[in-house]
């Protein structure tokens, strides 16, 4: 499966010349010409990279990076940008860059960069229990390198259990983490989920543990 890039460009020529290299180079891209559309593109598909120009319309590059992180989204990042200041590089980074190249530059520099970052992140993104896999970045749980099907709840009831493998999590940890103080959840809701987690994964062990809650086995 190839990469996926977001690229937030709006010099429409100079764009159009970064998406033909990037596909030529087997990276999936969606091109936004402003920060509202990326923003937007963000809420409505995953992406293992975000390429952004600092100087585009309605939310700059750097806001919209800005805002990214404070909603917890650890896509790595890499800024296009015109601007040599020192100053301005600081803010980059500050704002949650993982990069930067300074136009004009080496098709080929870029590449590499993207190429480099990229295969960091990978060794980094995935925490594994037994056959279970968690993608950091995009929130995903695999097992048997597949990846599950679960509801938002499922997630992160599944996620709870690996974290805390082999030791019991009490219901009242369940409800703290998997509901807010607006909703309501409940030992019959909590049972819900396991049981929809056992019928995808019947062969992993989660055992009830009386009175207190449920513990995964590894």
């Amino acid at each position: 499966m190839s990469n996926k890039i977001l690229l937030l460009e709006d010099d429409t020529l100079f764009a159009e010349t970064l998406v033909d290299l990037l596909e030529e180079n087997d990276y999936s891209v969606q091109h936004c010409t402003n920060g509202q559309d990326a923003l937007d593109a963000t809420y409505n598909a995953k992406f293992d990279l975000y390429l952004l120009d600092v100087n585009v319309p309605l939310i700059d590059g750097m806001k919209l990076l800005c805002e990214l992180r404070s909603a917890n989204d650890e896509t790595p990042a890499i800024f296009l940008t015109s601007h040599k200041d020192k100053e301005m590089l600081k803010a980059g980074f500050a704002n949650g860059a993982d990069d930067y190249i300074t136009k004009p530059f080496d098709t080929d520099e870029l590449l590499l960069r993207i190429f480099a970052l990229l295969k960091r992140v990978s060794s980094k993104k995935i925490e594994s229990v037994g056959d279970l896999s968690h993608d950091t970045i995009h929130k995903r749980i695999f097992y048997k390198e597949e990846p599950l099907e679960l509801s938002k709840k499922e997630y992160e009831l599944l996620l709870l259990l690996m974290q805390h493998v082999n030791a019991p999590v009490t219901k009242e940890l369940i409800i703290n983490e998997l509901w807010s103080s607006a909703e309501s959840g409940s030992d019959g809701a909590i049972r819900v989920y396991i049981n929809r987690i056992k019928q995808l994964l019947p062969d992993l062990s989660i055992e009830n543990i009386r009175g207190i809650g449920y513990k995964l086995v590894s």
